[in-house]
């Protein structure tokens, strides 16, 4: 194994021993996300094998949420406990109750959890208020010092009442680009659960890969689901070359599509489908070339550069499309049992429309004046569709373009204007602008990180509201955090572009503006560490690493910023090609000035006399690129 990364791993466990030691300090566990309201009290609640789960023999749906709590405390110490129905009947008991009346929480996803020293009782609105009650205890449970060779385990004496700010807090996974399996596709799901995240946003068809069955148009997954095999950078690729095989990609049966929408939903997740439409279809194209404007045969794309090359939307003019697109909708919307289905919308070339005889004549015909127009078109036309199957549409805010369907949702990327404006009309949004929530963007400098492009810090991830202002937040559902996957190749890297800003994001949906603290949420991150380290969660430690921002001054002399997301970190560099420690130059905030005929810029954080984060080796040809 490669010692340096041994060195920089042992480095970072003494970091959080360190950084966590602070933590432990202090009387009130680590809880993302931060809970309304929490009152820490005296003593500890013991949990042994005389203690018993209790739910109401009235509620035996509550069953699997029990089982759920005997899974978590028997991995942490292989204690098993009793599951009874009825009244309490000792004085150890984790209780399990629904309450109707709970006048306390604002929605049927809160909770009241209350821990004494003689029981635990949790209850709630509804199920799924239980379930993210759960969740917090989970937490409480793995954080009390509780471990493998305990024969008791330990809770902390609180009260805590909480409630999410926003309805929709959701994560995307992009299948398309990448082929995830369903086993990962569950794990994801999983995590998500851990942190009270509700709505798995799930990017199933695009350029690159079409990954629903749809049984009554076979060649979607015979043909839209494979691409020719391809590594290197994205948009690099060369294009599928003549007979060449291609062998890369998957998709899912619609057996596995009901066994992850249910496996989700026992986890108080709601799926979301999403089928992009009239753009990004070139996956659809590939397999039925009738879809497109051209009807020209073409490969599914693996990454090479196509756009205004290869026809990659479907045909508004041509009835046929929309008799197509009734047959995936009619069997998407009996896979998935929530009210919406995301029709994506977004980056519609309209070049190939602008070129089509047919295309330009319908336009004449309907009376439609712009291509923009015509979008708008389909648009209302899909809309029109799935209501047919008792479904409501969401589009990303280019749906916006030429006047907004009657009853859409707009899911706002290109920042936050999109959701302005559909609010301004009276449509419900859902915030995830790319400078916040786009997980598939660098997380620290891009000398250390994997390659791709733009940056998305986790300083950036917590900071901001959903809500813009001037904005009705009756319309605002919630916000959503987007893992696009191009430069995403495995499981593994997955987990690592949305951990831990997955963290920050889940704070900034569910708990009030008034519990958001970023000093806080710092504080917080070496016992989640380690709760994802236990949950073989892949992560990033990059908001300890440096980032390095240049610029020339009016002298064109070339100066250099560094800096940590993370606070209370001493920064040390070099001029001279060595590596620095506490001995060497400390960065006071002022930027360095580059002398002429220097090599590299080398520097690192530290905690203490502990490097908090990787070496950063910024050569000056790099610098000098960035100050342009």
């Amino acid at each position: 194994m490669n010692i340096a990364f041994l060195k920089n791993h042992l480095l970072l466990t003494l970091l959080l021993i360190s950084l966590n030691s602070m933590v432990t300090a202090q009387t009130k566990p680590a809880i993302i996300p931060e809970p309304v309201l929490y009152t820490q009290g005296e003593g500890t609640f013991t949990i042994d094998a005389g203690t018993s789960i209790v739910i109401p023999q009235s509620h035996t749906e509550l069953k699997p949420l029990a089982e759920h709590l005997n899974k978590w405390i028997a991995e942490l110490n292989g204690t098993t406990l009793a599951i009874a129905n009825g009244s309490e009947k000792s004085t150890s008991t984790i209780s399990l109750l629904l309450n109707p009346s709970l006048n306390n929480i604002n929605n049927d996803e809160g909770y009241q959890l209350s821990i004494t020293k003689n029981k635990v009782i949790l209850q709630a609105r509804k199920p799924a208020g239980l379930f993210n009650g759960l969740q917090t205890f989970r937490q409480l449970l793995c954080q009390a010092g509780n471990g493998p060779q305990q024969q008791q385990l330990s809770l902390p004496v609180v009260e805590i009442t909480d409630y999410p700010r926003f309805q929709w807090r959701g994560l995307m996974l992009d299948v398309s680009r990448h082929f995830f399996s369903t086993d990962f596709v569950k794990k994801f799901i999983d995590d998500m659960a851990r942190y009270k995240y509700n709505v798995f946003h799930w990017h199933l068809t695009d350029d690159q890969g079409w990954r629903i069955e749809i049984k009554s148009l076979p060649r979607l997954t015979e043909v839209g689901a494979w691409r020719v095999p391809r590594t290197g950078r994205w948009w690099s690729y060369t294009a599928p070359q003549k007979d060449e095989k291609p062998t890369d990609g998957g998709y899912y049966t619609q057996e596995e599509i009901k066994e992850i929408v249910a496996y989700a939903a026992a986890r108080n997740i709601t799926v979301v489908p999403e089928i992009d439409v009239p753009g990004h279809s070139l996956a659809a194209i590939a397999a039925y070339p009738y879809l497109s404007a051209t009807g020209y045969n073409y490969m599914v794309n693996p990454g090479s550069k196509f756009y205004n090359i290869d026809d990659n939307t479907l045909n508004p003019a041509d009835d046929r499309v929309y008799a197509f697109l009734e047959k995936v909708m009619k069997e998407v919307a009996a896979l998935f049992p929530g009210q919406y289905i995301h029709i994506g919308g977004d980056e519609c070339t309209k070049y190939f429309w602008q070129r089509s005889a047919v295309v330009q004549d319908f336009m004449k015909q309907q009376g439609i004046k712009t291509e923009h127009e015509l979008q708008s078109y389909f648009i209302k036309r899909m809309e029109k569709m799935v209501k047919k199957y008792q479904k409501k549409i969401i589009g990303w805010n280019e749906i916006l373009e030429g006047g907004l369907a009657p009853d859409a949702t707009v899911m706002s990327w290109q920042g936050v204007q999109g959701a302005i404006e559909a609010a301004k009309q009276g449509h419900k949004v859902i915030l995830t602008p790319d400078m916040h929530t786009y997980l598939d963007l660098y997380q620290g400098d891009p000398l250390l990180e994997p390659d791709t492009y733009s940056m998305l810090r986790l300083k950036n991830s917590y900071l901001w509201n959903p809500v813009p202002a001037g904005v009705d937040s009756s319309l605002v559902l919630g916000g959503q955090g987007n893992l696009w996957t191009e430069s995403v190749p495995s499981g593994k890297h997955a987990e690592y572009m949305t951990w831990p800003r997955a963290l920050a994001l889940a704070e900034v949906f569910w708990s009030p503006m008034t519990k958001q603290n970023w000093p806080g949420f710092q504080q917080k991150l070496p016992a989640h560490f380690k709760l994802l380290d236990q949950a073989r969660i892949n992560y990033s430690t990059a908001a300890f690493d440096i980032l390095a921002i240049a610029k020339h001054d009016t002298q064109k002399q070339l100066l250099v910023s560094l800096e940590t997301d993370i606070d209370g970190l001493a920064i040390y560099y070099t001029l001279d090609n060595t590596n620095p420690d506490t001995t060497s130059l400390k960065y006071t905030g002022t930027p360095v000035a580059i002398p002429n005929g220097m090599y590299q810029l080398r520097a690192q954080a530290f905690k203490g006399s502990v490097p908090a984060g990787k070496l950063l080796i910024a050569p000056r040809t790099e610098l000098e690129t960035r100050a342009k």
